[in-house]
């Protein structure tokens, strides 16, 4: 069965070493926001490292996701003390599991404050794929596929929630954009 692969890639407005007020809140809220989408319906797995420090992704041990990569666009530093980065790599069983997963809960709350901690830039945040059952996608994958789908736009190999692909590559149906959660009905049994 294959899986969705979601990378995201977004450019800090201060290094993760030595963080201003805004990008050290949101360094603090991520462990929390991590934790939630990990127990989210239909998410599968996520690059972890094994033993990194803030800052020290270029570095880090990252197994089978591969050495980490960054978009040639990115032009901030690649040192502990320079690194200015968020970026994510994650597994999903389809692309409405993981954009109710982006816009609801914690991440949703985070996603509305990402021009505080993050630079507006004309690249995409985010691209999706589909990897065969099995497979892990690597982090030099997340970033070609990201810097596709910034020069070509949506495509089977590449694409946005917005303008989604199934897996045989045919255009697929939007996924419906979730609720609030104060605007969800919650039903007990």
């Amino acid at each position: 069965m294959p899986r969705l692969a979601l990378y995201t890639f977004g450019v800090l407005k201060s290094p993760l070493a030595d963080p201003g007020p805004r990008t050290r809140e949101f360094y603090d809220r991520g462990e929390a926001v991590y934790r939630r989408i990990g127990q989210h319906p239909g998410y599968l797995d996520h690059a972890e490292a094994a033993a990194a420090a803030r800052g020290a992704l270029f570095d880090a041990d990252w197994g089978a996701w591969g050495e980490f990569a960054v978009p040639a666009w990115y032009g901030k530093g690649r040192t502990v003390e320079t690194t200015a980065l968020a970026a994510t790599l994650s597994l999903w069983t389809d692309p409405g599991a993981a954009l109710d997963a982006v816009y609801t809960g914690p991440h949703r709350e985070a996603l509305n404050r990402r021009h505080d901690w993050f630079e507006r830039t004309e690249h995409p945040s985010y691209v999706s794929w589909w990897v065969a059952d099995g497979v892990v996608p690597t982090w030099q994958d997340g970033v070609s596929r990201l810097e596709h789908l910034h020069e070509h736009g949506s495509a089977p190999h590449a694409f946005s929630f917005h303008h989604p692909f199934a897996p045989d590559g045919s255009p697929a149906p939007r996924p419906p954009r979730p609720l609030p959660a104060a605007d969800r009905t919650t039903f007990h049994s």
